[in-house]
């Protein structure tokens, strides 16, 4: 049995009086790398936040490792070894490329410290060239990279990736997909969520489809790319 990192069980997410999530399972395991997917509002985004502490769910649990944290702060799911690289980037913009990544620096849940400065810039080569600059002076693809690059600095178990490839140039977006295909070989869990599903299912195990809040499909990543009568249904613009 592998170990489940983090799991949600019969999740109702508000906003006020909206009901966005009705009733949704989750759950990732250790080393799996999963698509999060599903036409824009149907909820990928609130799952996440409602997972991370970021927002309470009405009903519902979350456990990390097994254990309880429905509504726990947010810095407390981090520290078990989840991290998450929301839309937007979320960087420091007065801080530099260099201060941005050692600010996050810290062992995993373990002590390991697989992840160092060293190997993060190894990974992202331009930003070794970048390492003065501040954040709000790089590239939208740039950013992506600190980032990611942020993220890992905090040696996770698990990263979520929140529409890592919008409105990066196409170039810069496959770079960014090479990027998550080498952080999963390393053993880290991930959650993406992205659009393209096409590159979303080549290099994940499992694919979760959110419609209006459900859960549609829980499968077999090969399975759904090869079944485009599904994917142009709940997936098709």
């Amino acid at each position: 049995m592998s170990e489940v990192l983090l799991e949600a069980k019969q999740l109702h997410t508000y906003y006020g009086s909206s009901h966005i999530l009705h009733g949704v399972d989750f759950h990732i395991n250790k080393g799996e790398a999963l698509g999060l997917m599903g036409r824009n509002g149907m909820g990928k985004t609130t799952l996440i936040r409602s997972m991370m502490g970021l927002v309470k769910p009405r009903h519902g649990e979350v456990k990390v490792r097994g254990d309880a944290m429905t509504g726990a702060p947010t810095h407390r799911i981090a520290r078990q070894g989840i991290a998450y690289v929301p839309e937007g980037r979320g960087i420091f913009p007065n801080l530099s490329v260099k201060e941005n990544l050692l600010m996050a620096a810290r062992p995993g849940v373990d002590g390991q410290r697989n992840w160092t400065f060293e190997r993060v810039l190894e990974t992202f080569p331009r930003l070794g060239e970048r390492l003065t600059n501040g954040g709000g002076q790089l590239s939208g693809g740039e950013q992506q990279m600190l980032t990611i690059g942020r993220a890992l600095m905090t040696n996770p178990d698990l990263m979520i990736l929140d529409e890592a490839t919008e409105g990066l140039a196409p170039l810069i977006a496959r770079e960014i997909w090479r990027i998550v295909r080498e952080i999963g070989k390393s053993g880290i869990a991930t959650v993406i969520v992205d659009k393209n599903h096409a590159a979303v299912t080549s290099i994940t195990h499992r694919s979760v489809i959110l419609v209006k809040g459900q859960v549609v499909f829980d499968g077999d990543s090969e399975v759904l790319r090869n079944n485009q009568a599904l994917i142009q249904q709940h997936l098709g613009v």
